[in-house]
């Protein structure tokens, strides 16, 4: 499809040896450092790339070039297929011998690290990239605490995202003080419908454990209550979103508004912005985001689905108002060519390196290098009307 290739994160067709020495559902940091101290090899694994490997690591990752020397039992081996060659030090990795597993849950190297806390959600939101399931996944919890002290402390940013986080109740809030306890420098940006925070008292709590970057991305489809209700399936949903809002700022917690674009919002776009503008001109960040084909997206495309090109002038004039309000705006998940140029700074380079693409069209394009390209999704529906940019 394109010139970038999807990484893979997740595999259950991996070689556990017979009888492992494992723990069943192990939680490890990579490493590559031969002179690892040895009290921590006994809680990492150490990634083969060679003929050599130290002694003392809990596991060993063989890469398809690598060799455990004979000093390795081959039940603390787990030979790795050439897709996962991308993993490198400091990175952490799932391990379940007994389905074959393995997933990353964090790579050093990669500005895109997210973890999904739930699956579960109040809203119901027609382009839902992950759809909700009322399931008993408390599980995910523990594995992201065992996950958060394993981090990089020098990574910039990490994300949380679901379904909807803030269903956990209390356990969301210990997630984000072990963030801000492991991770000192670290900012942290949560995805939420920010209804739960309609009830001051909860808002209040996160307020209260002043996370030194904390940033919540909350989303308003439109100025009109029943149309961002009838886009999320949730009667009273903007009215809550909006209190939530109101809530969070007040007791210091910083929001960023968030618009996917799609046929039942670009419409009202300009309206929006100016809503915005009026009344909520203190949130920190509005975000305009291009629609993403996975999940209910797929299953309500025509409903959703229109050319980028054909809101251009609508996206310029909400972005215009947005900006005369000195308001930071971005726009996300869009492509250059199918956007007008006096609104190009606004633009970022946004959807995460492992499911970013460009497509044929895109050969020869001077702006490649700067424009957002597409998600790896796209090749369900995207424009015919994209061009390379000459000079």
């Amino acid at each position: 499809m394109g010139e970038h290739q999807m990484i893979t994160l997740g595999s259950r067709k991996i070689d556990f040896a017979a009888g492992q020495e494992i723990d069943p559902r192990a939680i490890v940091r990579v490493s590559t450092d031969y002179h690892r101290p040895l009290p921590l090899r006994a809680r990492e694994a150490f990634l083969v790339r060679g003929d050599d490997a130290p002694a003392g690591f809990a596991s060993y990752l063989v890469l398809p070039n690598g060799r455990c020397p004979d000093n390795v039992a081959a039940q603390r081996r787990v030979h790795l297929p050439p897709e996962f060659e991308y993993l490198d030090d400091g990175d952490v990795v799932r391990l379940v011998p007994e389905r074959g597993e393995i997933r990353t849950l964090y790579r050093r190297s990669s500005p895109h690290n997210s973890f999904l806390l739930t699956e579960r959600c109040n809203n119901y939101c027609l382009m839902c990239s992950q759809p909700p399931r009322d399931v008993n996944d408390g599980w995910i919890v523990d594995e992201i605490l065992a996950t958060i002290p394993l981090i990089d402390p020098d990574t910039g940013e990490i994300g949380f995202t679901g379904g909807e986080p803030t269903l956990l109740g209390g356990r969301f809030f210990e997630l984000v003080q072990a963030c801000k306890s492991y991770l000192p420098r670290t900012a942290l940006h949560i995805l939420t419908n920010g209804r739960t925070f309609s009830d001051d008292a909860f808002a209040r709590t996160l307020g209260s454990l002043q996370h030194h970057d904390l940033m919540l991305g909350i989303p308003i489809y439109a100025d009109l209550p029943h149309v961002h209700d009838y886009i999320v399936q949730a009667d009273g949903a903007f009215d809550e979103t909006i209190r939530g809002i109101l809530n969070l700022k007040r007791h210091g917690v910083r929001v960023e508004v968030r618009v996917v674009l799609h046929k039942q919002t670009v419409t009202r776009l300009p309206a929006l912005a100016a809503f915005l503008a009026r009344n909520l001109l203190f949130v920190d960040h509005v975000a305009l985001m291009g629609l993403e084909m996975m999940g209910f997206t797929r299953a309500n495309l025509d409903a959703l689905w229109i050319d980028p090109d054909d809101y251009r002038s609508e996206l310029t004039e909400a972005i215009g108002i947005l900006d005369r309000a000195r308001m930071r705006v971005s726009l996300y998940n869009a492509q250059l060519c199918l956007t007008d140029q006096r609104i190009w700074r606004f633009a970022k380079r946004s959807i995460s390196d492992w499911k970013q693409e460009y497509m044929p069209e895109c050969e020869g394009c001077i702006m490649k290098g700067d424009c957002g390209g597409f998600f790896a999704s796209a090749k369900h529906r995207y424009s015919d009307r994209i061009s390379p940019i000459a000079a």
